[in-house]
């Protein structure tokens, strides 16, 4: 049986899974009504640019924050497939730890943006303000640095460990 935080995890997964999807699904669709009516009608939908500008951001960030969870993100880890014991949990807090100093950074920077867009009361299209189409940045860095932070005293997933070494190593056939 699973622990209420389990469950909860689990509900946040699918939560995030379905909302890049309904965001690439609009994205893929709203970009085909425009292609749609500029070459057979000679006619666009105004405001449809802006969104899609809008929409790839959140998609970039939520799938960023996706590849972040799983594990999936962009790394170099040949020090890691090298190191093991003490070693190898250090390599692990200086990288986890220095991309979540970095992601800090930019929720902190990024936040600074989304204020002054607050601040000066600018609109992107159809009266939807500027600051409501930037919000993810903060919110989607801040928790990037926390899964950074917490993956980087966690111990190595030994399924994510094994990413890429060949399965006669993995088996121990040398």
């Amino acid at each position: 049986m699973k622990s209420a935080a389990a469950r909860a995890l689990s509900w946040l997964h699918g939560f995030e899974n379905a909302l890049i999807t309904a965001l690439v699904l609009l994205l893929v669709l709203l970009a085909g009504a425009q292609i749609v009516l500029r070459n057979a009608f000679g006619t666009s939908i105004s405001w449809a640019d802006p969104l899609l500008r809008a929409l790839v951001l959140w998609t970039a960030l939520l799938g960023a924050l996706a590849a972040v969870r799983e594990d999936k993100h962009i790394s170099l880890d040949v020090l890691s497939r090298l190191l093991s014991g003490t070693a190898l949990r250090l390599s692990r807090v200086l990288t986890f730890g220095f991309a979540a100093v970095i992601c800090a950074l930019a929720a902190y920077y990024s936040g600074s943006l989304v204020m002054i867009e607050f601040a000066s009361g600018g609109i992107a299209f159809a009266g939807v303000p500027n600051w409501v189409l930037e919000i993810i940045m903060p919110i989607a860095f801040a928790l990037m640095a926390l899964r950074f932070a917490l993956r980087a005293f966690a111990l190595p997933d030994p399924e994510h460990a094994m990413i890429g070494v060949p399965d006669d190593l993995r088996e121990g056939r040398a």
